[in-house]
């Protein structure tokens, strides 16, 4: 059986609208211009200090930046998701055929537990490593190095599942085979640049995949 590491934003859930209304009010309570909503999904997918460092040029006005984005993200933004149509049932079925399940995000570890927790198919997942607040683990592959060192597992054996170039790259630094998921934020083209493996256009393609 195989270790499966799962992506969040763009996997599990589409979480556009949480997250752009977050950096909207991030930029909003900096007394910056809201970007515009195609120029918001940039921050899908990638570290926050990533996104707003180059927009704001200045360390101490981009920590603020964070602060602020997981200021609202605490309150609403954590809850402003949808769930894609088909993963629950795939995540159950992929837990039932005996393969270990982890969610490898570069998303905030305690929203990304917080999200999982609420989800109706979160206790699969045996455990969620997620950036830490300080940034100190933020790009997938450290996120992917912390998970291989929890669970006591070498790559071998290991996927990672995701929709970005962040989570195939993730994957490729530690020799580890990946698929592309189509019904997220990143896209076929984006997802075969980056040397995914297997692409998948839908979850009940996953169960084919691992079954």
């Amino acid at each position: 059986m195989a270790t499966l590491f799962f992506d969040l934003d763009g996997t599990l859930i589409d979480s556009a609208v949480g997250i752009t209304r977050c950096v909207a009010h991030a930029f909003e309570r900096l007394g910056e211009p809201v970007p515009a909503e195609h120029e918001l999904r940039r921050w899908i997918g990638p570290p926050l200090r990533d996104s707003f460092g180059p927009l704001l040029g200045d360390a101490g006005r981009t920590e603020r930046a964070v602060e602020y984005y997981r200021e609202r993200f605490d309150t609403h933004g954590w809850l402003e998701h949808e769930v894609y149509e088909g993963i629950g049932e795939t995540v159950a079925g992929l837990a039932a055929a005996g393969h270990r399940l982890a969610v490898v995000t570069a998303k905030n570890e305690p929203h990304a537990r917080r999200i999982i927790g609420h989800l109706p198919f979160g206790h699969h997942f045996e455990d969620v490593v997620g950036a830490t607040p300080c940034g100190r683990l933020s790009h997938k592959p450290e996120l992917i190095g912390e998970a291989l060192a929890r669970l006591g597992l070498p790559p071998d054996g290991c996927w990672m599942i995701g929709d970005r170039h962040m989570d195939i790259h993730g994957a490729r630094h530690h020799g580890m085979p990946s698929v592309g998921v189509l019904w997220g934020f990143g896209g076929e083209a984006e997802l075969r640049g980056a040397g995914a493996t297997r692409l998948a256009a839908a979850p009940r393609e996953l169960a084919a995949l691992f079954g």
